[in-house]
């Protein structure tokens, strides 16, 4: 099999973005510029050495920035980026990568789809870069006055990764020591390296200043993983004095049969939200054989999931619709609606009881049982 290296090249000292903290290592979305960059290329799964070009001086930041994730011994970068990237290829010669890919720290939202493009056109292509084309009009200026508007045409947008065979970029950097190229795709270029350009993504932009760290947390912040799960149960009506409907006991000529109190609409919830989180359902969490659970508060069952995902993240919103003739919901709705938002910790305002009839149709239209169906919105986070 190849063997894949990307090199992170995070020397710069962000002179354009001000500051007494390079840009690399300012904090974006509870992580660093950097780290996130990093990120990207190991949870792809598929390099063999991820390797990162800093200042010397910078250290300390880099340590903090990285700790945890198990990699190399960062590279001291140079003067220029040239001399970095240059400095990362000549570490990177004894373990002899057949690719390389090439990426700047400061585009941390690059996606595993733009680095997987970029890695697989080299299975043809000498060189391959992410890039976009070039959407708005371009002026051309002389003394801040437009002088002219350039054709757009055909011109694209270059970003990072870039990606070579590793020894022609070697090679090519090596002949192109001392001058002063602007990306590792022109390097190439020099020694006639012909450059594929694959789609890149309009979010992968280049952190430069602090209105793009402001765009790139309101991307972090609008891109959460937010999942949805629905819970569905029905618990049969036998002869009693009251029925519990999502934690409330309302007096009624029957109760819901069950081997725990049979509320089916906490029920229905709590399914909901092990579903959310793919944590199975109800029984397998508390299975009806079990003699613990007989005549059991259903409470206990929702505080449970609830407790699953706060482990991993944030409850939303939850919603429960309970379906059947009598009793009549309408009188109980409040109670029912701040029970559940005290089990689950949450605002009223988060929690919605609703309830309809099947008008008269089906076993809860022949008043033989109640059904309850539920959703429940959450925020993956860990």
């Amino acid at each position: 099999m190849p063997r894949h290296a990307a090199v992170i090249v995070a020397a710069g000292t962000g002179e354009r973005f001000g500051g007494s903290l390079p840009k690399q290592y300012r904090p974006l979305a509870g992580s660093s510029v950097l780290r996130r960059s990093v990120e990207a290329f190991r949870a792809s799964g598929r390099f063999d050495d991820i390797v990162v070009v800093i200042r010397d001086e910078h250290r300390a930041l880099y340590e903090a920035a990285t700790e945890g994730l198990g990699l190399p011994e960062p590279v001291a970068g140079g003067a220029t980026r040239q001399d970095s990237v240059r400095a990362a290829l000549e570490w990177l010669v004894p373990r002899a990568p057949d690719l390389v890919l090439v990426h700047d720290a400061a585009r941390p939202l690059v996606d595993r789809a733009t680095i997987d493009r970029v890695l697989d056109a080299l299975a043809e292509a000498e060189a391959a870069i992410a890039a976009v084309p070039v959407v708005d009009t371009i002026k051309r200026a002389e003394s801040g006055i437009a002088a002219g508007t350039v054709d757009r045409s055909g011109l694209w947008q270059a970003q990072t990764p870039q990606g070579f065979r590793f020894p022609a970029l070697l090679a090519a950097h090596r002949a192109a020591a001392g001058e002063a190229l602007t990306d590792d795709a022109a390097v190439a270029e020099r020694q006639g390296i012909a450059v594929r350009l694959v789609e890149g993504h309009v979010d992968n932009f280049k952190i430069t200043t602090e209105a793009d760290l402001t765009r790139a947390e309101r991307l972090l912040g609008g891109a959460a993983d937010i999942r949805t799960g629905t819970g569905f149960d029905v618990h049969r009506l036998i002869p009693g004095d009251a029925v519990i409907l999502c934690g409330i006991r309302i007096p009624h000529g029957f109760k819901l049969e069950g081997h725990s109190d049979a509320d089916v609409g906490l029920h229905a919830l709590t399914d909901a939200l092990l579903g959310a989180i793919g944590a199975g359902d109800i029984g397998q969490h508390f299975p009806p054989s079990d003699e613990r659970w007989r005549g059991a508060d259903s409470a206990a069952f929702l505080a449970h999931a609830a407790d699953l995902v706060r482990a991993r993240g944030t409850i939303l919103n939850v919603d429960v619709t309970l379906l059947c003739e009598r009793p009549k919901v309408g009188p109980h709705r409040a109670a029912m609606v701040a029970r559940i938002a005290g089990i689950l910790q949450l605002d009223a305002e988060r929690v919605s009881v609703k309830a309809t009839t099947t008008e008269r149709l089906g076993f809860t239209g022949r008043e033989e049982g109640i059904a309850a169906q539920a959703s429940a919105s959450v925020r993956i986070e860990r």
